[in-house]
């Protein structure tokens, strides 16, 4: 019984992560389907992007280099002060 909860509540959140995805806004590296390949980086390794979002914050992101050497958004911050 016990394996069936861990099973469904892994499911669960593996769908809730997918839902949830962080979606590009100006400024970011993937905004309006650009298709970013980077030659040198290993797939896995992240890195940061930061930028300002028009109304004196700092935006923050962090992107994830795919096997196939494209990038993926997982992470965005927006700074408080403006």
């Amino acid at each position: 019984m016990k394996t069936i909860i861990s099973a469904a509540l892994i499911s669960l959140a593996a769908g809730s992560a997918a839902f949830a995805a962080v979606q590009p806004i100006p400024g970011s590296i993937t905004y309006d389907n650009a298709n970013v390949q980077l030659e040198k980086a290993p797939a896995g390794s992240t890195f940061f992007h930061t930028f300002s979002n028009g109304d004196g914050r700092d935006v923050r992101e962090v992107y994830k280099v795919n096997a196939d050497k494209t990038v993926t958004l997982v992470n965005r911050t927006v700074s408080n002060a403006s």
